[in-house]
């Protein structure tokens, strides 16, 4: 079985529909330390991630920021002094894709 984070994402179009909540349910319990938080009615993950000092969030954000560019698919990145908060979810869509989810699970392989 292949995992999320050895998935690609898909090229979202904008025509596909959101994540019902069973099957945000179903692919939860592979990324466990993320939050389904409802933001303007629409759902994203959210993370918090926590470093000791700014260089390591930094660092951590740049490596974000790589992943995304190679998957064409860009998350909201909050970088603090020693914490990094990571939001995925799909603009053309309004919502969820699983390409969140997987973003999410290769985000949680960077550490």
């Amino acid at each position: 079985m292949t995992t999320l984070s050895q998935q690609k994402c898909v090229a979202c179009r904008g025509t596909e529909p959101i994540l019902t909540d069973a099957q945000i349910a179903e692919l939860q319990p592979q990324i466990p330390e993320w939050q389904v938080k409802e933001v303007g009615g629409m759902k994203r993950l959210e993370r918090v991630f926590k470093f000791k000092n700014f260089a390591e969030a930094l660092s951590f954000t740049n490596k974000v920021g790589e992943i995304a560019e190679q998957e064409d698919h860009h998350p909201l990145i909050i970088t603090e002094w020693g914490r990094v908060t990571i939001n995925w979810w799909t603009h053309k869509i309004g919502g969820l894709h699983q390409n969140d989810f997987i973003m999410a699970a290769k985000t949680d392989k960077l550490l």
